[in-house]
């Protein structure tokens, strides 16, 4: 197993304290648990469409639904 030393604000410090005391275990195994959870939480988002994970956004815009292609609305677009 490799050691990494940081720098910690105290705030994080102690809800990692607080947490290892909670669980009985490590401060270690607290932010050993943390990086898994990150990193695993962070390859499956990757794997997710646009719409998968705009989904609750879906139909929350009024306007019209012309937007994207009716030359009315494009008019003085990029200038």
């Amino acid at each position: 197993m490799k050691i990494l030393t940081l720098r910690l604000d105290e705030a994080l410090y102690a809800k990692i304290r607080s947490t290892s005391k909670q669980r009985k275990t490590t401060r270690s195994e607290v932010v050993r648990e943390a990086l898994n959870a990150y990193f695993e939480k962070s390859n499956n988002s990757s794997k997710e469409s646009a719409f998968e994970l705009a989904n609750d956004l879906a139909g929350t815009v009024a306007g019209p639904t012309t937007l994207s292609f009716n030359k009315i609305h494009l008019k003085g677009f990029g200038r």
